[in-house]
């Protein structure tokens, strides 16, 4: 933020210089010291109000810390069903997927293809591209849910089916 303020600082004196000049060479010196000093003060009062608004929102100005405890109950790493630390420990092992989907996900989704095995790649696409056809809703008279439904159910089959 300092940096930010005295760059845009810096870069309005420069500025106020150069138009100075300028100004001195076409005008009379007293009303372009007025004008300076109206605006000097004008740039000194909305930053020392933006100071205050920033200063009214957190007193001790921004500050945040993450600790997964915070979100365990009694200090155990846990929460409901998902348990903290055997996340971190399959992040840092590199075993976590972001975005994957559960059993009973990939499950509709294979019904809604009509898969009653795991398919391949080349199967989804070529199954997605007849279901396209099927549900486009520029081409028959279905909305766009079950479009949207399809994408959907095809990503989940791509991403647990990735070969």
């Amino acid at each position: 933020m300092g940096r930010e303020l005295s760059f845009i600082i810096s870069s309005l004196i420069k500025w106020g210089i150069f138009f100075g000049i300028l100004y001195l060479i076409f005008t009379n010196f007293g009303t372009f010291l007025i004008i300076l000093f109206v605006i000097i003060a004008i740039i000194y009062y909305v930053i020392s109000q933006f100071k205050k608004k920033l200063k009214q929102g957190n007193p001790n100005g921004f500050k945040f810390t993450f600790n997964g405890q915070d979100f365990g109950q009694a200090g155990q790493g846990t929460h409901g069903n998902f348990n903290f630390n055997d996340f971190e420990q399959q992040f840092r092992q590199g075993n976590f997927q972001h975005g994957a989907a559960n059993f009973g996900e990939v499950s509709k989704a294979k019904e809604f293809f009509g898969f009653t095995s795991d398919p391949t790649k080349d199967e989804i696409k070529k199954k997605y591209k007849e279901l396209a056809r099927k549900y486009h809703p520029d081409i028959n008279d279905h909305g766009d849910e079950l479009m949207q439904q399809l994408n959907h159910y095809k990503d989940v089959l791509l991403q647990a089916y990735p070969n």
